[in-house]
């Protein structure tokens, strides 16, 4: 079985600020706090140069904490369509670093991740941030709250992927059983 130690990038992806956080850990253990952090790009800024930006400061994040696997939160329809073609935009540079580098990505919605953090997929920022807070041992809430919210997608990942692991070991055990009595 995979019940393997992990280290998870959470990447909350934003054009402006987007949150960066590394949390290891296993199901049923302890999750430690590895680094958290906020990407800053202009506004004022190309757009080509924002995008470089992130991908330069992702690719860091990467190359400094080797995760074992991205996180990244599924961008869902926002009422401003500036707002969403930014986030969807950084998303698309953090699954290009993640493909580059053959890192696995999993992508989460905003309420899959309050529900793993807070057992409610409905919590507010507060909830989730104080959630953070506790489950990582900090004494202070992370700030800004992208990098909050990049750690709870960190920890949705460490939680939710190891039932995901679970759940393919269990396939490919019954696949191969049914294999051999297929073969008799």
């Amino acid at each position: 079985m995979s019940h393997t130690f992990k280290r998870v990038l959470g990447v909350d992806p934003g054009l402006t600020r987007c949150g960066i956080g590394v949390v290891e850990g296993q199901i049923g253990k302890p999750i430690s706090l590895v680094g958290v952090g906020v990407i800053l790009t202009s506004p004022g800024a190309p757009l080509e140069k924002r995008l470089l930006q992130l991908e330069e400061e992702i690719e860091r994040w990467v190359q400094l904490h080797q995760p074992d696997v991205i996180a990244i939160e599924r961008v869902f329809s926002q009422h401003n369509v500036r707002t969403v073609m930014g986030t969807a935009q950084a998303a698309g540079i953090a699954l290009l670093v993640a493909a580059r580098r053959e890192i696995p990505v999993m992508m989460h919605t905003p309420s899959e991740v309050k529900a793993a953090v807070t057992g409610s997929g409905r919590a507010n920022k507060s909830q989730v941030a104080e959630m953070v807070k506790r489950l990582l041992s900090l004494d202070e809430i992370p700030k800004p709250v992208d990098s909050t919210d990049a750690l709870a997608l960190a920890i949705c990942h460490l939680w939710r992927g190891g039932a995901n692991d679970k759940y393919a070991e269990a396939l490919k055990v019954e696949k191969a059983r049914l294999a051999a009595l297929v073969k008799r």
